[in-house]
């Protein structure tokens, strides 16, 4: 019973920060999934991206509420992610043996993050902000979003985690979006990668039923709260909070390396 509601309190906190910071909740999960639960690397990567699918759900559905997505201007980026994410969902197999490795590429990627947008959000306190776009689209260059689109594939096929270390940053530093719109249509781009990916880990294998249950209805639940409490901060604060869970994340996992 103890277990269950610490996967439920598990879900709910991943979908809370994933609906304010547009990220599918893996940075908690996946922490959890590795070294709580103990779950092999493979395993507990496709259990998260099943319960992120959730997050990515709720957290879409109450952006689009707000007014913070666009899904005709989205669409390059949507279709050039699925792709991305079956190709590498296929090769998943050969990387599930090798823990270490994906171990090492999602400290790589959360420390990347977690440098850019810390640095974004101490500008914008110190009132040096960046200089954003406007209105509810996704503006931007075909190649531009199609090129967004295959890079923040290969998290969820690859790693089991979801696309706002890629889609965030890049919606706002190369298509210069404001952070809201950044932050909704990421989770609206995400939640087609992450089925696509979940389909793929379950038919292979590396999903644990009992684990992703409870961790889903906390997830839809936090999700929808998140996506609220977003319109309430300002974008310099989601991006210190984005940056702060990412450099300590990215730390559990090349710290020691397992």
């Amino acid at each position: 019973m103890m277990a269950m509601v610490g996967l439920l309190a598990a879900g709910l906190l991943a979908g809370m920060l994933g609906g304010v910071l547009g990220v599918g909740g893996g940075i908690v999960l996946m922490p959890v999934l590795r070294f709580v639960l103990h779950l092999p690397p493979a395993v507990a990567a496709g259990t998260c991206i099943v319960a992120v699918f959730f997050t990515t759900l709720g957290g879409s559905y109450r952006h689009y509420r707000l007014g913070h997505i666009d899904p005709k201007s989205l669409a390059p980026v949507i279709a050039a992610g699925a792709l991305a994410t079956c190709a590498f969902s296929l090769a998943f197999p050969y990387f599930s043996s090798r823990g270490n490795w994906l171990d090492l590429g999602l400290g790589l990627v959360f420390a990347f993050v977690s440098v850019r947008m810390m640095a974004e959000g101490l500008q914008g306190l110190l009132g040096k902000e960046l200089t954003e776009g406007a209105g509810d689209k996704m503006r931007g260059s075909l190649l531009q979003k199609c090129g967004i689109g295959c890079a923040a594939g290969v998290l969820p096929g690859l790693l089991g985690i979801g696309t706002g270390a890629v889609l965030v940053p890049a919606f706002t530093f190369i298509l210069r979006a404001p952070i809201r719109i950044a932050i909704g249509s990421s989770l609206f781009c995400f939640a087609v990668n992450a089925l696509a990916s979940s389909l793929f880990k379950f038919s292979q294998g590396f999903v644990d039923l009992g684990t992703t249950l409870p961790l889903c209805l906390g997830t839809l639940v936090g999700s929808n709260l998140g996506a609220m409490l977003n319109k309430r901060l300002r974008w310099a604060v989601l991006k210190l909070m984005f940056g702060a869970v990412f450099l300590y994340v990215s730390s559990k996992f090349m710290w020691p390396l397992h």
